[in-house]
């Protein structure tokens, strides 16, 4: 079985306009805490990859769970709200095995690249509330082909 893929929805994040440069509010914060304090306690992430979409609150969030993780996020420019999953799941298909990753982006590309892979259908994805983690693997990362293990929110861990 292929190394785990993380699909991860950022935190909380304020109004504002532009999209891009909404931030994380302090429930945001915490809800990443948590979060990163539960994949900190993880043995099985090791060699982690951890990608954000470029926009600040992904960013932020990212940032927190690096530095649970002892980590540097990557900005990954093709994982923003409403990129297409398609794209993202080609880019999967031309990563290294052998490496887990997890992706900070948002709602809607989460729950449609989530139903993708596991459904094999865009629109059958996941509602992701904030911060909250879909955990799949799969031999090859193709549309269908992928098990969901767990799904897991902040709330999960209080």
């Amino acid at each position: 079985m292929a190394e785990p893929l993380l699909v991860m929805r950022h935190g909380e994040a304020g109004h504002g306009v532009p999209d891009a440069e909404r931030e994380l509010t302090a429930q945001g914060r915490r809800e990443a805490e948590r979060m990163a304090a539960w994949l900190a306690a993880r043995d099985d992430l090791a060699g982690l990859g951890l990608l954000a979409s470029p926009y600040r609150r992904a960013q932020q969030t990212a940032a927190i769970v690096g530095q649970a993780l002892g980590l540097e996020a990557e900005a990954l420019s093709i994982i923003t709200p409403d990129d297409s999953p398609r794209a993202v799941a080609d880019w999967l298909l031309e990563q290294p095995q052998g490496r887990p990753l997890l992706l900070v982006s948002h709602m809607p590309l989460v729950g449609a690249l989530t139903g993708l892979l596991v459904e094999g259908r865009a629109d059958r994805g996941l509602g992701f509330p904030t911060a909250a983690l879909a955990e799949l693997e799969a031999e090859v990362w193709a549309a269908g082909c992928a098990r969901l293990v767990r799904f897991i929110t902040p709330s999960d861990l209080t």
